[in-house]
């Protein structure tokens, strides 16, 4: 029965990297389709910019469902030797929390600035390939927690085949749990920055020099803390010595911390920079100031996630 269980979670796994991935992505495609044809409708001159911008932010919005997808062709393949021990298939479970979890949160999070980004051009028609620029620029930072969560994903199937025991199951689970909730938070806070400062580039295109360097700058601080996750993660897949029972359900507790620890720094480094990038739109001149209360802000938030990874680094070595 517990073979039959196995079996059934490894199918699953195979279902749920495409099925969840693909349903984000829908819908943030259906959203994007839907601002650009808005935007046509308020300036039909621009139809083809806009629609250029619609097709190209989209593109960048599957790769959710193409990592999904690749993911679930590794798993076929190892299909047909489904006599695997009931740990390897067990493990697979991490591989599904790391993919789908951030998938689903990229797939419709990397729609926001494709959208604003349409509407950007219908604004500012003549301002087209700069627009597009930094949409893509935005949009191409956002994917970042799916390409963690699918090498994490990757690094769980090439351990989950050698798992013997139910510790070393829950100890890939926990890799995939920690980057999978790891990624919620950043995603969420990296597409709203995106979102208004493609909206900034609409406002006020002038403006472009001073949101472009604060773009860089503001999103490598909101995304720390998915490195945080990752770090973690990794320790969970190179832990050098095979965890007890206990020591591994420890560290799915030690997942839940740094994974639920990144949610909310994530979002509000992504708040705080939306509106400081906002207002460096609406008043250009002050830029050096304004960015700077902004970092110094973000930084302290992120003291928050430093301290969750000290504790799920704690709970690894002292267990």
């Amino acid at each position: 029965m517990i073979e039959y269980i196995a079996s059934l979670l490894h199918f699953c796994t195979i279902a749920l990297t495409v099925g969840i991935n693909s349903v984000s992505v829908g819908i943030g495609e259906g959203l994007t389709s839907r601002a650009a044809l808005k935007a046509i409708d308020k300036q039909p001159s621009a139809k083809n910019d806009i629609a250029r911008v619609a097709i190209l932010g989209t593109a960048l919005i599957e790769t959710s469902a193409i990592m999904g997808v690749t993911i679930a062709f590794f798993l076929l393949l190892g299909s047909h030797d489904i006599t695997q021990s009931v740990p390897a298939n067990i493990a697979e479970v991490g591989i599904a929390l790391s993919i789908c979890l951030s998938g689903f949160i990229i797939g419709l999070a990397s729609s926001l600035p494709a959208q604003e980004a349409c509407m950007s051009i219908a604004r500012q028609p003549f301002f087209a390939d700069k627009i597009l620029r930094f949409m893509l620029i935005t949009q191409s930072i956002i994917q970042t927690p799916i390409i963690f969560g699918f090498i994490i994903a990757l690094l769980i199937r090439s351990q989950a085949i050698h798992a013997q025991t139910l510790a070393q199951s829950f100890m890939l689970i926990a890799a995939g749990l920690c980057i999978g909730l790891g990624s919620i938070g950043p995603a969420i806070g990296l597409a709203l920055f995106a979102k208004n400062a493609c909206r900034g580039l609409g406002i006020n295109r002038k403006a472009y020099p001073q949101l472009m360097s604060f773009t860089f700058i503001s999103q490598a601080i909101i995304e720390t803390p998915i490195i945080f996750a990752l770090t973690i993660s990794l320790m969970f897949i190179f832990y050098g010595t095979t965890p007890t029972l206990f020591a591994s359900l420890t560290w799915i507790a030690a997942a839940f911390c740094m994974g639920i620890g990144t949610l909310g720094p994530g979002i509000a480094s992504g708040k705080t920079a939306a509106a400081a990038v906002h207002q460096i739109a609406l008043q250009p001149k002050y830029y050096s100031n304004i960015s700077k209360v902004s970092m110094f802000a973000q930084g302290l938030i992120d003291t928050c996630a430093i301290y969750s990874f000290l504790i799920a680094f704690f709970l690894i070595l002292l267990t």
